[in-house]
């Protein structure tokens, strides 16, 4: 095909350009291709994840449900080591804590929980294991370490709890205005419909406490 003048130019200077910045659009285009690729296999990726995670997340719900310690504790294990990203890695860990503790095997409770605290992605998870985790080492009369649990940034919807949590220790620390405040606090900042006010205002009037409407 033969070409005027005016289109040898302009091929020319198509040809010039080319030779000068088209290596850098061949790199930007192919940058380009693999972020798109890339994005699309981790969202494949996370798919996956998901729904292998959850399968084992089933596995010992329905292991607890059975009262099946061994499988709980092996399936638990193998979603932490393979899904550790995963919000079933998390619920998986609490559930096998819970079932850990009906067993009376504080240890793995324990161990359980604490993984959350150490590996949770999700705030709210690692307040429940927190919390949970405190009330275990209660039991173990490790006053200090449960309130050092304590001591983090909750989300606000777990105040309550927490400073219930925090009164419990206190008290048992022999700390009884320190723990009247913390159940005041848990009282006056759980709804009126809550069961939980029972509980919690027996705690304050042996204390000398009184009683406080919902916050």
């Amino acid at each position: 095909m033969a070409y005027d003048h005016e289109e040898q130019e302009q091929l020319a200077s198509l040809k010039a350009w080319w030779n000068q910045f088209g290596n850098l659009v061949t790199w930007l285009v192919i940058a380009a291709l693999v972020a798109y690729a890339g994005w699309s296999g981790w969202r494949y990726y996370q798919r996956d994840q998901s729904a292998k995670s959850a399968v084992l997340y089933e596995e010992i719900v329905k292991a607890a449900d059975a009262k099946d310690q061994a499988k709980v504790g092996r399936a638990a294990e193998d979603i932490k080591d393979k899904f550790s990203g995963t919000p079933y890695a998390q619920m998986g860990a609490l559930t096998a804590a819970k079932s850990a503790f009906e067993a009376n095997d504080l240890k793995s409770a324990k161990a359980h929980l604490q993984w959350v605290v150490d590996h949770g992605k999700s705030d709210e998870f690692k307040a429940i294991a927190r919390i949970r985790l405190a009330g275990l080492l209660l039991d173990e009369k490790a006053y200090d370490d449960g309130l050092k649990l304590l001591a983090w940034d909750f989300p606000e919807q777990f105040a309550a709890l927490v400073a219930d949590r925090k009164g419990d220790l206190l008290y048992a620390q022999n700390k009884p205005e320190e723990a009247r405040k913390e159940f005041q606090a848990a009282l006056e900042k759980t709804e009126i419909k809550n069961p939980a006010r029972q509980l919690i205002q027996l705690k304050l009037d042996a204390l000398g406490g009184k009683a406080a409407t919902a916050g």
